[in-house]
């Protein structure tokens, strides 16, 4: 038997992972070009990243890269948002 199996949409994972940086980022008390910084990206980056821009894109590598700099297990990027 085949069950349809109901996807979430493109942005839905960007989205969740957008507004989990930023939080984590808030939380961990510095700004979005003190993250950038410690990343490695520009500031600009950062910013896009975190705004609901569903053109700009990022990467696991710099998913990554933003939970270490943050301190955080990776996983917590990918956290449902309530």
């Amino acid at each position: 038997m085949n069950e349809k199996i109901n996807f979430h949409d493109d942005y839905y994972y960007y989205d969740v992972v957008r507004k989990n940086i930023k939080k984590y980022r808030k939380i961990a008390g510095i700004t979005q070009q003190e993250l950038a910084d410690r990343v490695g990206i520009t500031m600009h980056y950062i910013s896009q990243i975190e705004s609901a821009n569903p053109n700009k894109y990022f990467t696991l590598v710099i998913i990554g890269r933003i939970a270490d700099a943050l301190e955080i297990d990776i996983r917590q990027l990918f956290d449902g948002v309530e």
